[in-house]
């Protein structure tokens, strides 16, 4: 098993379509972007070739950046049964290829996250993408599958690795 930076995680936005992911690192009260991405699951060849490739991604950023752990947002909707179900494979995927690489896995549900984020359980996507980018000091953000994936991200940081006050 690879080395684990402590304060370094993997956020997840799981999706049966898109997959969003961004590396970030906790130092002190700072949070820093580190890497991000996506993985689009594109209704090409089968369903499990699809999932080989986001695994095999997943794998390569886990590779690279060495998280210690990983942030998934909880699933609680989807449209269709049909998207309930490749969500549910999409999300087997993440969670193995993070156990397998030895990452521990944090779930956190998006009331949480956009709670974390803005301050408000409620926000939508637009209020999320703006907060992270000013949190991160980034100008732009690929898309809010991305957005997403770093949200979840500075929701973790901020509740595993608290800023411990002097004195």
């Amino acid at each position: 098993m690879a080395y684990r930076q402590p304060g370094r995680t993997l956020g997840i936005d799981p999706g049966s379509q898109i997959t969003g992911f961004g590396v970030l690192e906790k130092d002190g009260a700072r949070i820093s972007y580190i890497h991000s991405g996506f993985v689009r699951l594109t209704p090409s060849p089968s369903l499990s070739l699809r999932l080989k490739h986001l695994h095999q991604i997943l794998q390569k950023v886990i590779e690279e950046y060495h998280p210690a752990d990983l942030a998934v947002e909880k699933v609680f909707f989807a449209k269709n049964v049909q998207s309930a179900l490749t969500l549910g494979h999409v999300r087997g995927v993440i969670l193995l290829t993070a156990v397998e690489s030895g990452l521990e896995v944090f779930e956190y549900s998006a009331l949480e996250i956009k709670k974390a984020v803005t301050g408000y359980g409620h926000a939508d996507k637009k209020q999320i993408q703006d907060m992270v980018k000013i949190l991160l000091g980034i100008p732009s953000i690929q898309n809010q599958d991305v957005s997403d994936a770093l949200a979840a991200g500075i929701c973790h940081l901020n509740w595993f690795y608290p800023v411990k006050e002097k004195g």
